[in-house]
């Protein structure tokens, strides 16, 4: 009987920040045990091809499988399939308004409605500045669903050297949420006045 694979489900949507998402699916695919499901709403492909000139090739090459966002009948649309979590990286407004009011209307809308209503685990990497009255309270109520709302922040404290080290700083707290071991990345452990401190 083969092994049970973790199944964790990778959902890129409309907002600035595509690199996000492919590299949770590139960090997840050197895991072993993991099978990911990828699903990209109609604008994400449109922010992969800009900012990172690619295509549906290039990322199904990334995910174990890659489902069509209009394809509701998909496994990832039922809680019987079993996923244990999911993050959407990066979250757009509307697709963050979707999940706060039920509406799945699409795969990747419908498989955070699961998630939720499964209560899994489901990481919202929110995308947007300056934020109105409506974007806030579609994350209170989100998380009061039980959802982990989590905006890709710069971390400066680690002095980021480049926009590489801060993606990966950022994808790498992403994995701590869904629980996911990884590549060690420099950790906070306190300032160094304060660890040499004496009482």
């Amino acid at each position: 009987m083969a092994e049970a694979r973790r199944r964790l489900i990778v959902g890129i949507s409309g907002a600035s920040g595509a690199v996000y998402g492919v590299r949770l699916l590139q960090a997840l695919r050197a895991v072993p045990g993991v099978s990911t499901h990828a699903v990209v709403s109609r604008a994400g492909w449109l922010t992969l091809r800009h900012e990172l000139d690619m295509g549906q090739g290039e990322v199904a090459a990334l995910a174990h499988t890659l489902h069509a966002h209009d394809d509701v009948g998909a496994s990832i649309a039922s809680g019987s399939f079993g996923a244990q979590a999911m993050v959407v990286a990066p979250c757009s407004m509307r697709t963050l308004s979707a999940v706060a009011h039920g509406l799945g209307d699409n795969l990747l809308t419908r498989a955070a409605d699961v998630m939720l209503k499964e209560r899994r685990r489901l990481v919202l990497m929110v995308r947007e500045s300056p934020l109105h009255l409506v974007h806030l309270r579609n994350m209170v109520t989100v998380t009061e669903m039980g959802a982990i709302v989590c905006p890709p922040v710069p971390a400066f404290y680690q002095r980021p050297s480049s926009l590489d080290e801060v993606v990966s700083h950022t994808v790498a707290r992403t994995l701590d949420l869904l629980e996911v071991p990884h590549a060690p990345v420099p950790r906070w452990s306190g300032l160094p006045e304060a660890n040499n401190a004496t009482e």
